[in-house]
């Protein structure tokens, strides 16, 4: 084996995208040594996103100081890479980043605007934005207010909208925006199909996990169906109901009709960045995984994404994961030649959780020594 990929998503909580590839290479190196490991670490847009982007393309990182979730000043970072920047959402309006004071209704996306204004007058001519990880629900008006956006009441007043005032929104100017951003393409990463109200919407599906109760969840949702109206008035086109308009506080409806931008999948973008086809050419074998593969990991997710590409090509893709769960026989329909759970013993997760390292360096190395004979 001359050449191989190391091209994982994270296994949630106990192994990053980028532990997979350090440890991966290790393995292959010491029963390979003249093999060429490309490694491509992959993140599904939210925290960790610009990391992976800083590891596969040896982009550079960028900190800037923008504004918090509630208003407060924080430090942030994107990567550039050519005149490519890599926007994470998460790291102006994460989850974690409001720990116990949870309100979706009051958290804006004002930082993430920040940072792409920033990238933008510091000569990006395209935006990568990883929507993931939010603690809003204000449809990305925060940062698109940021990006020159004008949002106006029904009275004229110009203001700054937040998850509890959607409701508000009369009209809207883009054209500071546009003339912002003109020549600069914008591809929002969006691995949900989600639309943007409705039971199915952002308020109601992710809402409580960001702390809404349920009459917030309500109101979070009163509010996006109007703006959504507001959406159709200005631009003629059923934003709403775009798969992923409802990601990350509907932030995909926003990239969509205040940015100019468009919702991509997550793993196609990276795919694309990196050049994965072009780099499929030269190679023997690749190897992903994931926590888990099982049948919601064949609605295009990172091993699918993967598998589908490398089977174009006739290139072998070995999945090594935590576990299989049902319905995983079918990523061999997609392109997957074979799947290798990490699982030595038959151990329940709260043990097995903690030898994760452990046990994928031992299933990579019992792999690759069969490579070798």
């Amino acid at each position: 084996m001359k050449q191989c990929i190391l091209i994982p998503d994270s296994f949630k909580g106990t192994l990053s995208a980028v532990e997979f590839c350090e440890l991966g290479r290790e393995v292959i190196a010491k029963h390979l040594p003249d093999c060429r490991v490309l490694t491509i670490p992959v993140a599904d847009g939210g925290e960790g996103t610009v990391d992976c982007f800083v590891h596969a393309l040896q982009a550079k990182k960028v900190f800037v100081t923008v504004t918090g979730p509630w208003g407060e000043p924080v430090e942030a970072c994107y990567a550039v890479h050519g005149d490519t920047a890599f926007v994470e959402m998460a790291q102006a309006a994460g989850l974690p980043m409001v720990g116990e004071r949870k309100d979706p209704s009051l958290t804006t996306t004002c930082g993430v605007g920040e940072i792409i204004r920033h990238a933008v007058e510091h000569g990006a001519r395209e935006i990568v934005l990883g929507l993931g990880g939010s603690c809003t629900n204000d449809a990305g008006t925060g940062a698109a207010a940021a990006l020159g956006v004008a949002f106006f009441d029904a009275k004229g007043n110009c203001f700054t909208p937040t998850g509890a005032t959607m409701h508000m929104i009369d009209d809207y100017d883009v054209s500071a925006a546009q003339k912002l951003l003109a020549g600069c393409r914008i591809t929002a990463m969006c691995d949900i199909d989600n639309p943007m109200y409705g039971l199915q919407g952002a308020a109601y599906i992710f809402g409580p996990q960001k702390g809404a109760d349920k009459a917030m969840v309500e109101r979070l949702d009163d509010g996006l169906r109007h703006l959504a109206d507001v959406m159709q008035r200005q631009s003629g086109r059923n934003v709403a109901d775009i798969p992923g308009a409802g990601a990350a506080g509907a932030f995909g409806a926003g990239v969509v009709a205040f940015l100019g931008g468009s919702l991509k999948s997550g793993i196609e973008t990276v795919l694309d960045c990196v050049g994965f086809d072009d780099l499929l050419g030269e190679t023997d074998m690749v190897f992903t995984g994931e926590g888990q593969l099982d049948s919601q990991s064949l609605r295009g997710k990172v091993v699918i994404g993967i598998a589908r590409r490398a089977a174009a090509q006739h290139v072998p893709v070995v999945a090594v994961v935590g576990s299989v769960g049902d319905g995983a026989e079918g990523a061999y329909d997609l392109g997957v030649t074979s799947v290798f759970s990490i699982n030595r013993r038959a151990e329940d997760f709260s043990v097995s959780r903690h030898k994760t390292k452990e046990n994928f360096a031992a299933t990579m190395d019992a792999i690759v020594r069969l490579l070798t004979r």
